[in-house]
């Protein structure tokens, strides 16, 4: 296995870390390759950091406050000594054992990212989550033009160089798995995907189900307007000249009268998210590498 950071944000998980810890302390040892582990705490008020502490060769950072999930994932990957990062969770839910099978396909396939997709024979995943899941993911996959998997994996493996140069774009929530993926994607990255298990987690999840899966159907929109603006504009535009259209025959056949300033509002309304999406298009066009190709990589 390459040299490899495993970054491991953690909060309040006092009661899977030292079991996660011992796992991946035990893969590190049988890679036969520098294998750094750093546990980013985010402020938890349990037994989080004294766990962690007790492990020989586990550097253990510390936030002051809850700054959140992508916050702590950022600390790592500022003080990480290796070219390539491994981000897995504290709850015990990713298999650690995969990681080195995942640092492989990265190195001999040359990609930027490796995420370990919870496609496996074993993935527990609340079925209330499911649909949402699914269909975010449907839509993650129409932005990026390309099918995506699994959008917010936490065990993935990818370059610190190419991470910086996204760094600043990156959430500080639970978002900066998500959004990572998307901007990869979108912009040219070599990004593959390997089947892993997945179980339930230990403790109590952070997870809100419907606020969390709302921001994530924004954040796909968003980041969709930014990469891809003609994606997100041009269908409501076809929407909008199509009403208009099934206005204008529906008002002359069935009501016998043309309701044509009702119809012309919405034509014009088409016609004009039309005209916004293809000058969003143009200015993404003439910036395609301001996050990408960065001079400046310092997080």
């Amino acid at each position: 296995m390459e040299a490899t950071t495993i970054v491991i944000p953690a909060y309040n998980e006092g009661q899977a870390i030292g079991v996660v810890l011992e796992q991946l302390s035990e893969v590190a040892s049988c890679t036969g390759a520098p294998c750094e582990i750093i546990v980013v705490d985010d402020g938890s008020r349990d037994a989080t950091v004294e766990i962690a502490e007790r492990f020989d060769g586990v550097a253990v950072l510390r936030h002051r406050e809850n700054r959140g999930y992508g916050a702590a994932i950022k600390t790592g990957i500022r003080h990480a000594q290796h070219d390539l990062i491994c981000i897995t969770d504290a709850d015990g839910t990713y298999p650690g054992e995969r990681i080195p099978d995942l640092v492989a396909h990265l190195v001999e396939g040359k990609y930027d990212m490796v995420i370990g997709a919870r496609v496996g024979e074993k993935v527990s995943i609340p079925l209330a989550r499911r649909p949402a899941k699914w269909a975010i993911g449907r839509l993650a996959g129409y932005v990026a033009g390309a099918p995506i998997p699994d959008l917010n994996s936490g065990l993935r493996i990818f370059r610190r160089d190419v991470a910086l140069r996204l760094l600043r774009m990156l959430p500080d929530q639970f978002s900066f798995t998500t959004t990572i993926t998307l901007a990869m994607q979108v912009n040219g990255y070599l990004v593959d995907y390997v089947p892993i298990n997945y179980y339930a987690r230990v403790g109590r999840s952070k997870i809100r189900p419907v606020q969390d899966t709302l921001n994530f159907v924004q954040l796909v929109l968003r980041i969709g307007l930014y990469f891809a603006p003609l994606k997100v504009f041009l269908p409501v535009s076809i929407v909008l000249m199509l009403l208009a259209t099934a206005w204008a025959l529906f008002s002359k056949f069935v009501l016998g009268k043309l309701a044509d300033v009702s119809t012309l509002v919405i034509a014009m309304t088409g016609f004009q998210v039309a005209v916004i999406g293809m000058l969003a298009e143009l200015i993404n066009q003439r910036m395609p590498n301001y996050y990408v190709e960065g001079a400046d990589d310092r997080p």
